[in-house]
C-alpha cells in the first residue's frame, strides 16, 4: 500500500501553528520566531524546559579536588584590533584598562531600572558573593569544572532596582558581542557576576575583570568581559537579529 507523502509546505506550516499554540502565554517573556523553522525549536525547547522543569533548581556544585588541572581557555584578547571580535569603538578601551590593571573599569547598569548607575569592581566586590564550582559545558564538546566567585546577579538587579515590568537581562562586551536571558534565569541563585576563579582574579582568557556565569546554559551564554548591562520589559529586536546564524538563543541545559 503506497503512503502519501506530506507536502513540505504543509509540513512546515503544520509545525508554525503547533508551536504556536504550544507557545502560548509565553510571547511577553521570550523572543518572536518569525516562522523560521531553527528558532520554532530553539523556542520550543524553551517552553518545554519552562513546563517540566523546576525554575530555580540548583545545578550540580563540585569539591575543590575536582577542578580541572587544566582548566579551558579561550584566547581572545578583545583589545588586540587583529582579533575577530575587535570592536573600533571598546577595543582600544579594553586595552587601556587592561594595562592598568582595570583600575578605572566599570559596569553601567540601565534600562528598566529605578536607580542606573555605574560599579567598581570594588562596588561589586562589596555586596554579598558567592562561590561555587561548577561545570562549564561548551556547545563546541569541551567542558571543564573551575571555582567561580562574584555578586550574584540578583543581588545587582536589586541593588538597582529592577522594575516589575522587566523581562529579559542584557549583556553587552567589549568583543562585540550581547547576550540576552529572561528574568528567571537572570534572578537563578546560581548566575553570578564573577570576578575571580578559582581563588585568583579572573584572568583576561575567561572574561576579566567580570563575566557572567549562567550555570542553567551551555558556555556560550555566559557572556565574557562585561561592560554594560540593560534590563528590558520586552526584547530588544536588534540583539535577537545579531544572534549568529544556528546559534539559538536559549541553551538550556
Amino acid at each position: 500500500m503506497s503512503k502519501r507523502r506530506l507536502p513540505r509546505r504543509t509540513f512546515i506550516n503544520g509545525l508554525v501553528s503547533s508551536a504556536g499554540v504550544m507557545l502560548t502565554g509565553c510571547a511577553d517573556t521570550v523572543p518572536p520566531t518569525y516562522g523560521h523553522l531553527l528558532r520554532i525549536g530553539d523556542l520550543l525547547t524553551y517552553k518545554a524546559h519552562r513546563l517540566l522543569l523546576p525554575g530555580q533548581s540548583l545545578v550540580r556544585e563540585y569539591d575543590y579536588s575536582d577542578i580541572s588541572a587544566a582548566a579551558a581557555i579561550g584566547t581572545i584578547n578583545p583589545g588586540n584590533s587583529s582579533e575577530r571580535f575587535f570592536d573600533p569603538t571598546h577595543g582600544p578601551t579594553y586595552e587601556r584598562l587592561l594595562r592598568e590593571n582595570f583600575a578605572s573599569w566599570t559596569l553601567s547598569v540601565e534600562g528598566s531600572v529605578t536607580r542606573p548607575g555605574a560599579y567598581s569592581l570594588s562596588d561589586l566586590k562589596r555586596m554579598p558573593s558567592r562561590t561555587q564550582i561548577t561545570r562549564h559545558t561548551c556547545e563546541e564538546g569541551w567542558s571543564a569544572i573551575a571555582q567561580w566567585t562574584g555578586v550574584p546577579l540578583r543581588t545587582l538587579l536589586e541593588a538597582s532596582g529592577v522594575k516589575p515590568s522587566a523581562r529579559f537581562v542584557e549583556f553587552y562586551s567589549y568583543d562585540n558581542r550581547i547576550g540576552s536571558v529572561d528574568m528567571l534565569d537572570a534572578l537563578h541563585p546560581q548566575t553570578i557576576l564573577a570576578y575571580g576563579m578559582n581563588g585568583r582574579d579572573l584572568p583576561m582568557g575567561h572574561g576579566a575583570p567580570l563575566r557572567l556565569r549562567l550555570e542553567t546554559q551551555l558556555g556560550a551564554k555566559s557572556r565574557k568581559f562585561l561592560r554594560r548591562i540593560v534590563v528590558l520589559d520586552d526584547y530588544d529586536e536588534d540583539t535577537f537579529q545579531r544572534v549568529q546564524s544556528g546559534w539559538a538563543w536559549y541553551m538550556g541545559i
